[in-house]
């Protein structure tokens, strides 16, 4: 079985395959590899989407590891909501960081299964596909582009498996079962896209209310979301 946390990484654009070594060194390293093989530089979530969303993560969020930003985002917006905070989609996210230890929302590979970082996975290969504009032609332009990445055969694979097959929501509904995981599948899900057209804003609501999320909740996660990510 492949590494979903790993592969999270690569769909945020957090950690590249073969870029090692210090922030400097990791930007030596993705100089080169843009040189020579652009698709090894730029997030797998925007390999799906292509460029259409016109928005990527901030420099400070790409600090962490996909998981822990997935949980990050989703800690500061749940802990937001709990203080009673009014929603500020304009205000610049102070750095993000991972969620405490002790928190529900917690990175620990103690406390996050391999089996709901897929989970996640699936979530945004879904939204990614939610406005159907993937169709076989799309996907088999994807697949050779992920190829190039050097995933491995079986991180391959399951992407191509997302992609070819239809989205199970009562599946990926069942993969989350605290409150803390349901925040963070959807903020995953609202990472993966940019909701630009009535199909995608209508799948991140249907997800919402099958996940039983609040709608001042929603608000929250969709503010601290689009703090986080910056015009390109």
């Amino acid at each position: 079985m492949f590494d979903a946390k790993k592969l999270l990484d690569q769909f945020l654009g957090s950690q590249m395959p073969g870029s090692t070594g210090s922030i400097g060194q990791k930007g030596t390293d993705l100089i080169g590899m843009a040189k020579s093989n652009p698709w090894k530089t730029g997030a797998l979530a925007a390999v799906l989407l292509g460029t259409r969303t016109g928005r990527s993560l901030g420099g400070g969020a790409l600090k962490l590891g996909g998981l822990a930003v997935i949980a990050g985002l989703g800690y500061q917006a749940y802990k937001n909501y709990q203080s009673g905070q009014a929603p500020e989609p304009k205000q610049a996210l102070p750095e993000l960081l991972p969620p405490p230890s002790d928190s529900a929302f917690s990175t620990e590979p103690s406390a996050v299964s391999n089996d709901f970082a897929i989970g996640l996975l699936r979530a945004m290969i879904a939204a990614a596909k939610a406005d159907g504009h993937i169709d076989a032609e799309e996907r088999s332009r994807i697949m050779d582009k992920i190829h190039l990445s050097g995933l491995g055969s079986e991180a391959e694979a399951f992407i191509e498996g997302e992609l070819a097959k239809p989205t199970d929501m009562d599946a990926l509904i069942a993969s989350a079962v605290t409150e803390e995981q349901k925040v963070e599948l959807y903020t995953a899900s609202r990472l993966a896209i940019e909701p630009d057209t009535r199909t995608e804003r209508g799948y991140l609501d249907m997800l919402a209310g099958r996940l039983g999320l609040a709608d001042a909740l929603v608000e929250h996660i969709e503010a601290t979301v689009s703090s986080a990510k910056v015009s390109l």
